[in-house]
């Protein structure tokens, strides 16, 4: 971790913000574990400013090894996480969809993740992850480069949707526009599978109002705060204060999501710029814990529940 803050001092003022909203802990939808030689290649991505980065200084804060980093999460008082893995390529989800399994197995308080890609036999092998208990799926438009209304994808939409399995999906143009990324796609699964739980990653992130647009007219759409009003995304990719009421309105389909470990700040920063919104403890404890604790069933503190 950055030496900027050590994480004894940062678990107190994640746990002091807790206290003060009223909160029995946090749930982060929206965080990255995935074999260590692939979040490496990540890491040295961000480090390079590879493309997709649009080019901005992007140093990561957390680069302890997994068991390091679920335990900095566990001090935080996060009570349940996920393992947002994604494939750039084909025939290499099934492959971390296995990796998955296993960490899931060993990590109880993550949420067991998912992901696909377009490709032959990506029905038969989502499938087979619901059936082995995903609890949510990662879908990656901007890395992954692929179209989410690509017809070989179509029943895999409409097996997530029939399940009820959310799906944490990249699908906005931040920090750089992907050929799919944008409202228009997604909106396109939408109106097929109108139940589906999409959870759109980062606000939508830069074409927020849109996105908005998307979960006030489909009651299954959630959004995660994944960056939105952090110093940093605000100097990239402000969000338009004319939307805020929007936002406000929203608080039962707003979820959690930070980045951890790849982001280049702090994680308390992510839970204070929440906090200086202004909406009120009511809308805080909906967003960093009751809508993922009734989105993912959970059960009492400390433990997660199987899928309902």
């Amino acid at each position: 971790m950055s030496d900027h803050l050590h994480a004894p001092a940062e678990a107190a003022r994640v746990r002091e913000f807790q206290r003060r909203n009223g909160l029995p802990g946090l749930v982060d939808v929206h965080t990255h574990f995935m074999p260590e030689r692939v979040l490496r290649k990540v890491w040295a991505y961000f480090d390079a400013l590879g493309p997709l980065t649009g080019g901005v200084e992007w140093p990561i804060t957390y680069r302890q090894d997994e068991e390091e980093r679920a335990a900095l999460l566990r001090e935080f008082g996060v009570r349940a996480f996920t393992a947002m893995l994604y494939p750039h390529k084909p025939g290499m989800a099934q492959w971390l969809n296995e990796w998955a399994v296993g960490f899931a197995r060993r990590t109880p308080d993550c949420l067991h993740t998912s992901t696909f890609f377009p490709e032959d036999g990506v029905t038969r092998y989502v499938r087979e992850a619901v059936e082995a208990g995903t609890r949510v799926f990662k879908a990656h438009l901007q890395v992954g480069a692929y179209d989410p209304a690509d017809p070989e994808l179509d029943p895999v939409w409409g097996l997530l949707a029939e399940a009820g399995i959310p799906v944490v999906t990249h699908c906005g143009s931040g920090p750089a526009p992907g050929k799919h990324t944008g409202p228009g796609p997604v909106g396109q699964v939408l109106a097929r599978h109108p139940r589906l739980r999409l959870v759109v990653a980062h606000l939508g992130m830069h074409e927020y109002e849109d996105f908005l647009a998307l979960a006030e007219r489909y009651p299954e759409v959630r959004l995660d705060t994944t960056m939105a009003f952090t110093d940093f995304s605000e100097r990239m990719a402000p969000f338009p204060r004319r939307a805020l009421p929007r936002l406000a309105a929203l608080g039962d389909r707003v979820l959690l999501g930070t980045d951890f470990p790849n982001i280049p700040y702090s994680y308390v920063h992510q839970l204070e710029v929440l906090e200086r919104l202004g909406f009120g403890e009511e809308w805080l404890r909906a967003v960093c814990h009751d809508n993922g604790a009734r989105l993912f069933g959970l059960g009492p503190a400390g433990t997660v529940a199987r899928r309902p």
